[in-house]
């Protein structure tokens, strides 16, 4: 497998559709409340890369295999994580395991979202 790629933010920010958007799934779980992902979700998606059928071309193969990234939807952080507020170390434990990290900023207001959006706040609590 390649590279990891954990996907990080506040709870409700929007981290499952973003996961859902890069693998191509639309994940039935996903609540307007936080902490509605409690497990990482882990999907392997393939690396669109043009220059492989190019390379192809001058060198017959069988199969073209693309690179593959691995996408993880950690759930929802919370300040003070990291002395075990919220889910605590549990989750950062994901994060260790990722070698990308998308993080995900609520830049959005939603009656069924808690709490207000603040973009720079949250990119602190981060």
């Amino acid at each position: 497998m390649g590279l990891a790629c954990g996907i990080v933010g506040l709870p409700n920010s929007g981290k499952t559709t973003v996961y859902g958007a890069l693998t191509g799934t639309d994940p039935a779980d996903r609540q307007p409340h936080p902490f509605s992902t409690i497990e990482p979700k882990k999907a392997a998606v393939d690396v669109p890369d043009p220059r492989l059928q190019r390379i192809a071309e001058f060198i017959p193969t069988k199969k073209i295999v693309p690179a593959q990234m691995l996408v993880v939807d950690i759930p929802g952080l919370v300040a003070g994580a990291s002395q075990g507020e919220g889910m605590g170390n549990t989750f950062l434990g994901s994060i260790k395991e990722s070698e990308i990290l998308l993080h995900v900023v609520r830049c959005f207001s939603n009656e069924n979202v808690p709490g207000s959006s603040d973009p720079a706040e949250d990119t602190e609590i981060i």
